[in-house]
């Protein structure tokens, strides 16, 4: 069962169109954008959605955070993004941006340990 602890957020304005549950980035204005890149590093996990530019929203940046999983995650995987803000298991270069508490998949939204050090796998 997903769920959230000890969970540090902060909220921010959006530069895109944000769904909820995804790992984001800042782009060079500080707004909030879905991570865009395989296995790139992430700011956070969005925790509300926005329809576009300019709206305001939560990102978690600490703590277990609920994410949307977009395939097959074991229980205790290494996680990262996909290109779309998804988790999917990190492999070989990827950077780690949590480790996951629970089974999932695709679809599923889970619960990670939200990681900062981003080392790559």
């Amino acid at each position: 069962m997903a769920f959230t602890e000890r969970m540090a957020t902060r909220t921010y304005v959006t530069g895109s169109a944000v769904s909820q549950f995804r790992f984001v980035t800042f782009d060079a204005n500080g707004r909030v954008n879905h991570t865009a890149t395989l296995g790139a590093r992430a700011d956070g996990v969005s925790l509300g959605s926005s329809a576009g530019t300019g709206e305001v929203i939560a990102v978690a940046y600490d703590g277990r955070v609920l994410v949307t999983a977009a395939g097959n995650i074991t229980r205790g995987a290494a996680v990262t993004s996909n290109a779309s803000g998804q988790a999917v298991a990190a492999t070989t270069g990827n950077v780690i941006l949590g480790t996951a508490t629970e089974a999932a998949v695709s679809g599923q939204v889970i619960t990670i340990e939200l990681r900062r050090d981003g080392n790559a796998a």
